[in-house]
């Protein structure tokens, strides 16, 4: 630059008033902060938690509407307003924080349903959000060691899709609030058992809300979970209320290999913790619940504080995975033969298709995956 253009520039430039300053407003920076867009979790152990599944990438294709590479939230306010430059440069605009998240933010209420047998009372707990006419009621089944409230973050992005939908979602016995009574040394968590317990949960539900019909069912199951809701499918109990189900991350090949090494993985789980916030904190560094507005919200139902404990780690899991040990071969086996046999539209969600087993791949290239026949029924409501 020559001098004559820099005397001009700086002539322009001295000629333009300067930016008065802008009062910081603690509301509003709150209320920037305390938002459901959060940032990523910066983990050395993400690349490790995430090798499983590094033969995949190839398979998974962004939208468009993920803005993936968008700026943090604020960050465009903040070169707009002066002096609040300088607090976006210092500070994140989304300082992340351990804070529960109460289950009011998903549902309208909690239920609680109770089922007799000749020995037991069992008292289901489930959280639901009753559908809106004739739109459909997604029933999700949560996996070993979660709770109800695991579904709570991705059961809102459903009813941001379908806003009339109904969402139920169910605590498994020995899992979140749901109790059995008398208590039993060995807890019986067969798949029948389990199986069972769904379908009374939805019948229960169903008088409980004095609905005349069963509205519209989409079974939404994760890894357990997918085998219940498959086995609830396949066995017709139903009718024809079950639009279709949906299972997520697990098949049976894969989930029998998995087995393995469940018990080396919970070796390595902390026995308890000392608050809740630091259980949160230990889901989200972990990696083994990625999302924070998740681990916030699911995190809660899955300790219990013991008043007895004398170490400092007082907040306990309520669920004990090891004991459920000798019903694990059992959840799975015969998983995919159901999945392809079940009446109704049905829809695997996995990593990519390397996952499929062999059952699955061939049912696949037969076109025994009719997944649009299930989405095409859930859009048209």
């Amino acid at each position: 630059m020559s001098d004559l253009q820099r005397a001009f520039a700086k002539a322009k430039l001295t000629s333009y008033p300067p930016n008065p300053p802008i009062p910081f407003d603690e509301a509003e920076e709150e209320e920037e902060t305390d938002g459901f867009t959060e940032l990523p979790v910066d983990d050395d152990s993400s690349s490790a938690s995430s090798a499983s599944s590094a033969s995949s990438t190839g398979t998974i294709i962004p939208s468009p509407n993920q803005h993936l590479f968008a700026r943090p939230q604020g960050y465009a306010k903040s070169l707009m307003t002066g002096t609040k430059l300088n607090i976006c440069l210092y500070s994140s605009p989304n300082k992340r924080t351990l804070d529960q998240i109460p289950w009011t933010r998903y549902f309208e209420r909690e239920l609680f349903l109770e089922s007799t047998t000749e020995s037991t009372t069992v008292t289901h707990h489930a959280y639901l959000t009753s559908p809106v006419g004739t739109a459909p009621l997604f029933v999700t089944h949560h996996g070993a060691g979660s709770s109800g409230l695991s579904f709570a973050a991705v059961t809102a992005e459903i009813r941001k899709k379908l806003p009339s939908a109904g969402i139920l979602s169910l605590d498994a016995r020995g899992h979140g609030s749901t109790s059995v009574s008398p208590e039993q040394g060995t807890l019986d968590l067969s798949l029948a058992t389990l199986s069972a317990d769904l379908l009374s949960v939805i019948e229960n539900t169903k008088t409980k809300m004095g609905w005349k019909d069963m509205p519209p069912l989409v079974l939404i199951g994760h890894s357990l979970g997918g085998a219940v809701v498959t086995d609830v499918a396949k066995s017709g109990k139903l009718g024809n209320a079950v639009l279709g189900y949906a299972v997520l991350d697990v098949v049976e090949g894969s989930a029998m290999d998995a087995l393995q090494s469940m018990q080396t993985y919970l070796s390595t789980r902390p026995l308890g913790f000392p608050s809740l916030e630091s259980g949160i904190e230990w889901h989200i560094r972990s990696r083994t619940i990625r999302n924070s507005v998740s681990a916030r919200t699911s995190v809660p139902a899955l300790l219990s504080y013991n008043e007895e404990s004398r170490s400092s780690r007082s907040w306990t899991w309520r669920t004990d995975l090891a004991a459920t040990q000798p019903f694990w071969e059992g959840w799975f086996v015969g998983l995919s033969k159901k999945f392809l046999e079940a009446r109704g539209g049905k829809l695997l969600l996995l990593a990519g298709t390397d996952r499929l087993d062999k059952e699955l791949t061939i049912g696949q290239m037969q076109g025994k995956h009719p997944q649009n026949a299930l989405l095409e029924s859930i859009l048209s409501f």
